[in-house]
């Protein structure tokens, strides 16, 4: 995304997933290798925050910024989260749509 001046903005994806709270730490692991990675390995992932939500049932959001859209696209190939996206569905109840969108700068 371009902003006004022209400048590519931040890309943010923002994904949540409902998990199955016996496999809380599963999970956890699956999201913390997959984090580490991005941020170690891709040079266009800026931020990768996991965050759990307190609720009932566990939910785990994901908060992360890339460059721009190349960059999320390029992260979509990695072995990482390939593991990841293998590894993940036996362990959650739902997974939300994934959004999207810029970060703005105050």
């Amino acid at each position: 995304m371009k902003s006004q001046s022209g400048v590519s903005t931040p890309f943010v994806v923002i994904a949540e997933f409902e998990v199955k709270p016996e496999c809380l730490s599963d999970f956890l692991a699956l999201a913390r290798d997959d984090a580490q990675h991005s941020l170690a390995d891709e040079s266009g992932c800026r931020q990768f925050d996991i965050v759990r939500v307190e609720d009932t049932t566990p939910r785990v959001v994901f908060y992360e910024v890339y460059d721009d859209r190349a960059a999320f696209d390029a992260h979509l190939q990695t072995p990482h989260l390939s593991r990841f996206r293998g590894g993940f569905p036996a362990l959650i109840v739902a997974e939300r749509p994934v959004r999207f969108g810029a970060r703005e700068h105050s």
